[in-house]
């Protein structure tokens, strides 16, 4: 019985996770190439005897899974499983979790650290130093500003915290947020109109899972929604976002900034339009990828799949 990891930072964490599947008599195929796995490459390492797999941004597609012939557990290294295709999944039998919790807090933490660097600059003011100058550009204050977080699930319910603690006014939109003592204890506004929300707002910060219904929920018409000033904040799917009305928008000044950590094609090409725009910021997919979240992805995906083997 073989397990696949695919995660190329699991490695890290191995003197923590592997013994829990050796001593179960697993023998365990790591993912040493420093690369995401094509399909191709999953299919030719777990297309016999592998009956788990850790994944990461792999793609878990139907023709991989149906060609995983022993496969019957999948165990996300993360929250998202949008590369994973749950309904192929289920019609054949394979079980999939995600370590749900692992990652929030540092997500949260680096929406927030994006906030400030549109709000204040920050990178730019540094590297206008290091070459020589000592020019000021100037910012704005997130206190007393308000934020929109679209999506109330656990990295968003992290960001409104955090905002509160800002001295932000937060406007939450979720159609399937029903928690009324969070709304309460943090003093947060639930509403029920998403262009209320955007047309209001000074930032908005995206906090969805990426499925049909979500895809280019920030689009031309809801972009013509936000105010000039607003800055958009996207640290959950590049999908999320018509990166071609992004572009229109911000080139065009209809909205002041957009942060991202997340890109429809990761990593972009070198010719991205959107790269040459100074009022756009994009961090390389990092929002989990600190010291604590790593760990703890590594050990709640292990766990997950083990538990998943063992029913």
């Amino acid at each position: 019985m073989k397990i696949l990891i695919t995660p190329k930072s699991f490695k890290d964490y191995k003197a923590q996770t592997f013994p829990l599947l050796e001593e179960l008599g697993y023998e365990i195929i790591a993912n040493d190439t420093g690369k995401t796995f094509t399909e191709e490459e999953i299919i030719g390492l777990a297309g016999e005897q592998v009956v788990g797999i850790i994944v990461g941004v792999d793609p878990l597609t139907e023709k991989v899974l149906s060609r995983c012939r022993d496969l019957k557990a999948v165990s996300k290294y993360g929250v998202g499983v949008d590369n994973i295709d749950l309904k192929a999944a289920e019609k054949l039998g394979i079980s999939v979790e995600s370590a749900v919790g692992s990652n929030n807090i540092s997500v949260a933490e680096l929406a927030i650290a994006l906030m400030f660097e549109a709000a204040r600059k920050v990178s730019v003011l540094s590297a206008n130093v290091k070459n020589g100058g000592w020019d000021r550009v100037q910012g704005i204050e997130l206190t007393g500003k308000t934020i929109g977080v679209i999506g109330g699930g656990q990295i968003g319910r992290e960001v409104a915290k955090r905002a509160k603690g800002l001295g932000m006014f937060v406007v939450l939109y979720d159609p399937y947020f029903n928690d009324s003592e969070f709304l309460r204890q943090y003093g947060i506004v639930l509403c029920d109109s998403l262009k209320a929300v955007l047309a209001m707002s000074d930032l908005i910060s995206l906090h969805l899972p990426l499925t049909p219904e979500t895809k280019y929920i920030i689009n031309s018409d809801t972009l013509k929604l936000m105010k000039p000033s607003s800055i958009l904040i996207n640290t959950s799917r590049g999908e999320l976002v018509d990166e071609e009305s992004l572009y229109t928008a911000l080139k065009e000044k209809r909205i002041a900034v957009a942060a991202q950590d997340v890109f429809s094609k990761e990593p972009p090409s070198p010719d991205e339009k959107l790269l040459k725009l100074d009022n756009f910021i994009l961090t390389p997919h990092a929002g989990a990828y600190t010291a604590e979240a790593v760990e703890r992805m590594a050990l709640y995906s292990t766990q997950n799949l083990i538990r998943m083997l063992k029913h």
